[in-house]
């Protein structure tokens, strides 16, 4: 493991993980011991492995990423809600698409991993999240705008068909507010680029390369 070749060293180790490991339902906070029954309970155990280092001399601390980091040639879970309401000419969100997300640019995401080698004190939970509660309705409300397509309410299983993918289904039904106050007070770190909103309506997520992108990785197998 790489924490080991670094054990008494007092160098740093920074490792990745994800918000959606906190209890749904409710805002967390890096204070908070991340569920053991949720979507990413997998990353648990690579974040309990990183932050044993700290007792063994190294500098080790965890930063959880919001589901979505957004920013230019973006290849995750938005681009998938746009490729769909491409294909189906409606842009959709589950219920009444008042689940909520947290969201970071990527460049926001880039100084927090600097400044968490530089700074973060041995055991640290940080959280990679500039904006903590992002509904989904509003996301889908964006994308309708810019493409001119009505948004609707869909159930889980008729979002499995618009997206394609159960998977992404489950993902965008959950409510998964998380906060990044204290990560923010530690290491004087603070989001200062484009909001995901404010991304969808100026960045590069409608371009003809984003939409062959995003067909390329998302669009319904067979």
């Amino acid at each position: 493991m790489l924490g080991q070749a670094l054990a008494g060293s007092g160098r740093p180790f920074v490792s990745t993980s994800g918000t959606l490991v906190m209890r749904a339902g409710r805002l967390s906070t890096e204070l908070d011991a991340p569920d053991p029954g949720s979507v990413a309970a997998f990353r648990i155990a690579g974040e309990q492995a990183c932050l044993r280092f700290a007792d063994r001399g190294v500098r080790a601390a965890v930063v959880r990423l919001a589901p979505t980091v957004h920013g230019p040639a973006d290849h995750g879970f938005i681009p998938a809600l746009v490729a769909a309401a491409r294909r189906a000419g409606v842009s959709a969100h589950i219920g009444d698409g008042a689940n909520r997300w947290p969201a970071i640019h990527r460049s926001d995401a880039a100084r927090l991993f600097r400044l968490a080698l530089e700074d973060a004190p041995a055991g640290s939970v940080l959280h990679g999240v500039g904006e903590s509660a992002v509904t989904i309705r509003s996301i889908a409300e964006q994308i309708a705008e810019i493409l001119a397509v009505p948004t609707a309410s869909l159930t889980l299983d008729q979002a499995v068909e618009h997206l394609g993918n159960p998977f992404l289904a489950r993902f965008f039904s959950l409510d998964v507010p998380v906060s990044s106050e204290h990560t923010q007070a530690l290491l004087g770190w603070a989001p200062k680029h484009a909001t995901l909103l404010d991304d969808l309506a100026t960045g590069d997520y409608f371009t003809p390369e984003a939409s062959r992108r995003a067909e390329a990785i998302w669009s319904p197998r067979p």
